[in-house]
């Protein structure tokens, strides 16, 4: 008689060690197998906000190098002296204050080839050996475009347009008196023309804050009087022009 077979029992190949089948209903989703899609994504991810920080900071760059303001440049083309005196009275123990009155022209110019410049609290003063020799004189607002230049011609310390006004008397110590008068009868003035104030670029559609800007230029003056005539003597009187022995050289801080 034949002998028939039975199926074998599936719990005879798990005890006989034998690795059971996966089938499709086995899988659940958020198992580990759905982790590595989930993974790739997030790297996808990443990688794109890399590219688009890169772009923005090549083009932040680009825009920064092409609109860079530079720093305005100052220049003193001619200088007068309308007045130059010691101020100190007769009966006082020495000389401690000085009348000084001086025209100077300068030329502030934008170098900036993209960024217009805009200027404000504009001030300039005479000084000599550290101290100032004028008090600071106000200059009207100023707005340059790139490349553009403006002259301005302030008198420093009063006493100007010939109608007879004094120069302002400015206290200065007995030491710089001394060497004032010292260098006016040599006929050579070292002096220092000082402007302060404010400068603010606008470059295309970017509009930067305030800046504060200290500029100088150094002068050597020359300020010998002809034979008989003493030089600053009386209140005030007309320019009288001091040539430049040297070119100014001059410097702009922000």
């Amino acid at each position: 008689m034949a002998e028939h077979h039975l199926p074998p029992d599936p719990a005879d190949h798990h005890h006989r060690g034998e690795r059971k089948g996966v089938h499709a209903g086995d899988l659940k989703p958020g198992r580990r197998y759905g982790y590595y899609n989930y993974g790739g994504g997030a790297r996808a991810l990443c990688f794109a906000v890399l590219v688009l920080l890169l772009a923005a900071g090549i083009t932040c760059l680009v825009l920064y190098v092409v609109y860079r303001p530079s720093h305005p440049t100052l220049a003193v083309t001619s200088a007068a002296v309308l007045a130059l005196y010691n101020a100190t009275p007769a009966a006082a123990g020495g000389p401690t204050a000085v009348a000084a009155s001086f025209q100077v022209a300068l030329v502030l110019r934008n170098p900036s080839a993209r960024s217009a410049a805009r200027y404000d609290r504009l001030a300039a003063y005479a000084a000599y050996r550290g101290e100032a020799l004028t008090a600071p004189a106000p200059l009207p607002p100023l707005a340059q475009d790139a490349g553009a230049a403006v002259e301005v011609a302030p008198v420093l310390g009063g006493g100007g347009g010939g109608g007879g006004a004094a120069a302002a008397p400015v206290p200065v110590s007995p030491e710089t008196a001394v060497a004032l008068a010292a260098d006016v009868a040599y006929g050579v003035l070292p002096l220092r023309v000082v402007v302060l104030g404010c400068v603010r670029f606008v470059s295309g559609p970017f509009h930067r804050g305030w800046h504060s800007m200290y500029a100088r230029c150094d002068l050597l003056l020359g300020v010998r009087e002809p034979a008989g005539k003493q030089h600053g003597a009386g209140a005030g009187g007309e320019p009288r022009q001091a040539p430049l022995l040297t070119a100014p050289a001059c410097n702009v801080d922000m």
